[in-house]
C-alpha cells in the first residue's frame, strides 16, 4: 500500500462527503435516535460497502478500458453534474438580464 495513494483518497472522500446528502442523512438520522453509535457504525458501513463496490468496479474496468479514457469519463460526469447543478442560476441570470 503506498502512504500518498491512500492520504488522497481519504482527503478525496472525505471533502466529496461532507455535506452531502448521505451526511445529511446521517444527521437526519441521528437526531431523530437515541443511538448515535448504531447511526454511526451504519453510515460507515453503508460508506464502506459503497467504496469497496467503487473501487472493485473501477479496478476492473480499467483492465478493459484504458486509463485515461476513464478519466475522460469520469470527468464528463462530472462536468454534466456541475452544469446540470448550475443550470437554474445560469437560466435565472439571463432572464434577469433579459428584463433588464
Amino acid at each position: 500500500m503506498t502512504v500518498p495513494l491512500l492520504v488522497t483518497t481519504i482527503t478525496t472522500v472525505f471533502i466529496a462527503e461532507l455535506g452531502d446528502k448521505t451526511q445529511l442523512a446521517t444527521v437526519a438520522i441521528s437526531g431523530t435516535s437515541k443511538n448515535p453509535q448504531a447511526v454511526f457504525i451504519g453510515s460507515a458501513s453503508a460508506l464502506v460497502m459503497s467504496s469497496l463496490i467503487g473501487s472493485v468496479a473501477g479496478g476492473s474496468l480499467s483492465s478493459f478500458i484504458p486509463r485515461e479514457f476513464l478519466k475522460l469519463i469520469a470527468a464528463a460526469g462530472f462536468l454534466v453534474i456541475g452544469i446540470r447543478l448550475l443550470w437554474p442560476l445560469i437560466t435565472n441570470i439571463i432572464k434577469g438580464e433579459q428584463s433588464n
